[in-house]
């Protein structure tokens, strides 16, 4: 018959085999990407699959494997034998006679299911999802892995993140990594001289110098705006430091206040959010300050939870305007430095103009972050630094270092960050920053909580910038 041949005019039965197709074939499909994935998981911690069910698991792969096999090369369609007829032999194939091909052993596309065919597009899009988180997580470049411990690590109630998917010895190897060494000193207060220059006595050594020196005549504060890592942030140069202040929530040890009520309760003209607060699992109202706490030279906590606050120890304002960074056993040693306002948290970034030792990221990861800092001059620094919606960006100890050095701080600290960062402003200011405000005040930066919703929380302490 030249280049003619005859073949068989086929059709799957497919009622009879898709309940075999569905056993030996889809679920072990579905399966096997996931056992896999838990393996691999199993290999480098037993937080979050314990032993026994590893070997389970084991059994359960290999169960998948051999009923995949079976349903791919033992069950074959059967075919309904009707009639002949002659068809052109081919050399070239066209897509859909491939794909019937490879799914069902035959060129003939009138087989095809469509819904099959999509069934298999959502199965390689669940494996390459599969494939790129364990690529993440345990693969050969460790940027996610140093981000992911890091940043982890650094919370009280999320560590267990970390060790659900590494062990604690690779745990330490970043974090060995990752660290920052403070300045083994107190804040030396001589270094520090209140007085600033008036504006037309300023010669600007740099750029940095000129923004925030450059002002108009009794100004009070301005704000710069900046951006890292692609993020907002906002800092704030206090010109007159007796101005800066701790508020407390008025519910202390039952209920944390957002930090726009505690600005309108001191009347202020800025306010960011202060030191740690005790929160256990990450689900406390934020009422409890930890470490030592002092507002007006009263006494608000000593000590409390002062495991918690990690670095650093106290971030205090003296009777003489001067920004302390110390660490102390007790509120009265902190009122014996004529403290008069003071939060607990850390890091040290910079004390006595010399700057903590980071290794790598500091071992905090990228968060949003707020920071103070004081000048030479007096002058008083507050940072705030937003983060993105996934929260892999913003800022890590290093960039808060960087910024407060340049824009000359001789002392700064890293406060509370993540979803207590803010910065507040009375509403007609905000406005210059923010298109709504329909409270006396409002947040200018942008927060994000933990289920990735733009608002904050209540918090327990601030640091208030007021007149009164």
């Amino acid at each position: 018959m030249g280049n003619k041949t005859e073949v068989l005019d086929i059709k799957v039965e497919f009622n009879k085999n898709n309940k075999k197709k569905f056993v030996f074939r889809y679920i072990p499909m579905i399966l096997i990407p996931l056992l896999v994935a838990f393996t691999i998981v199993s290999f480098h911690s037993n937080e979050l699959i314990i032993v026994p069910v590893s070997y389970i698991i084991y059994v359960l792969l290999l169960l998948s494997v051999i009923f995949l096999i079976i349903g791919f090369f033992v069950i074959t369609p059967k075919y309904n034998k009707t009639k002949k007829k002659k068809i052109k032999k081919k050399k070239k194939r066209t897509t859909k006679e491939l794909i019937a091909y490879l799914l069902y052993r035959t060129y003939d596309t009138d087989i095809i299911n469509v819904k099959e065919i999509i069934f298999y597009i959502l199965y390689f899009i669940y494996v390459i999802c599969g494939i790129t988180v364990i690529v993440l997580l345990y693969g050969p470049n460790d940027k996610f892995r140093n981000w992911y411990i890091s940043t982890g690590m650094a919370t009280m109630d999320h560590q267990y993140l970390c060790k659900w998917f590494y062990s604690d010895d690779e745990i330490q190897k970043i974090l060995d990594s990752n660290y920052i060494i403070e300045v083994d000193e107190n804040t030396d207060t001589d270094l520090i001289d209140v007085e600033v220059p008036k504006p037309e006595e300023i010669t600007y050594e740099n750029e940095y110098e000129r923004q925030v020196l450059e002002r108009d005549k009794d100004q009070k504060y301005k704000l710069i705006e900046l951006t890292v890592n692609e993020q907002d942030a906002y800092l704030a140069i206090i010109y007159d430091p007796s101005m800066v202040k701790v508020g407390i929530t008025s519910a202390l040890g039952r209920y944390g206040q957002y930090a726009t009520t505690m600005a309108e309760a001191h009347n202020a003209l800025l306010a960011t959010n202060g030191g740690g607060f005790f929160d256990p699992g990450n689900c406390s109202t934020g009422g409890m300050p930890t470490g030592i706490t002092i507002a007006g030279g009263k006494v608000i906590t000593d000590n409390n939870y002062s495991s918690y606050t990690q670095n650093g120890g106290i971030i205090g304002m003296t009777y003489d305007h001067k920004l302390v960074l110390a660490k102390v056993s007790n509120a009265q040693e902190a009122l014996d430095m004529g403290i008069r306002d003071a939060v607990s948290w850390g890091p040290f970034l910079i004390t006595n103009g010399k700057q903590a030792f980071i290794r790598g990221n500091g071992g905090w990861g990228y968060a949003a972050r707020t920071a103070i800092g004081q000048r030479s001059d007096g002058i008083i620094l507050l940072l705030v630094v937003d983060s993105n919606a996934t929260r892999t960006k913003g800022a890590n100890m290093v960039d808060l270092t960087e910024i407060m050095s340049n824009y000359g701080a001789i002392n700064a600290a890293n406060l509370d960050g993540g979803t207590s960062s803010v910065m507040v402003l009375p509403k007609e200011e905000a406005l210059n920053y923010i298109d709504t405000c329909d409270k006396a005040y409002c947040y200018i930066n942008d927060p994000i909580d933990s289920t990735l919703s733009h608002k904050t929380r209540g918090i327990a302490t601030t640091i208030i910038v007021s007149e009164q």
